[in-house]
């Protein structure tokens, strides 16, 4: 596994993992009320992380949702390894997806990195505390 990539075996993909992770999940939104997170955790033997990226689409048009994924997962990318020090320590199997909450194409017509990592960390950590 790269230390800054994303895999595909590093994201949620089946219908059975998402319906864990929002029936059962717990949900955190970050101080400034722009992004939240969903996340699920169990004790395992083989412990991983996955993630998933998930922007309504009454948020904005195709091209803003994308790019608001994409910084979601470069944000994420980055600072991985936040999670990951943690899940080895004490053996948990993770699930977590992002998303914005108050974040949309009418109040933020240019989004950029900046104001996305520093709300993503913040939930990261978060997450990380209550393992």
């Amino acid at each position: 596994m790269k230390k800054f990539g994303l895999s595909a075996a590093e994201r949620i993909r089946s219908k059975n993992e998402f319906d864990l992770l929002y029936s059962t999940g717990r949900t955190i939104i970050s101080a400034s009320q722009k992004f939240k997170a969903v996340y699920f955790f169990e004790k395992n033997l083989h412990p991983e992380v996955k993630v998933a990226f998930a922007v309504h689409r009454k948020a904005g048009k195709a091209v803003w949702r994308n790019r608001v994924k994409r910084l979601l997962r470069v944000s994420y990318r980055l600072n991985k390894e936040l999670l990951m020090s943690t899940i080895a320590t004490k053996n948990k199997f993770l699930l977590v997806a992002f998303s914005p909450v108050t974040v949309n194409g009418k109040n933020f017509k240019k989004i950029n990195l900046k104001d996305v990592m520093p709300d993503i960390i913040e939930l990261i950590e978060n997450i990380r505390q209550k393992l």
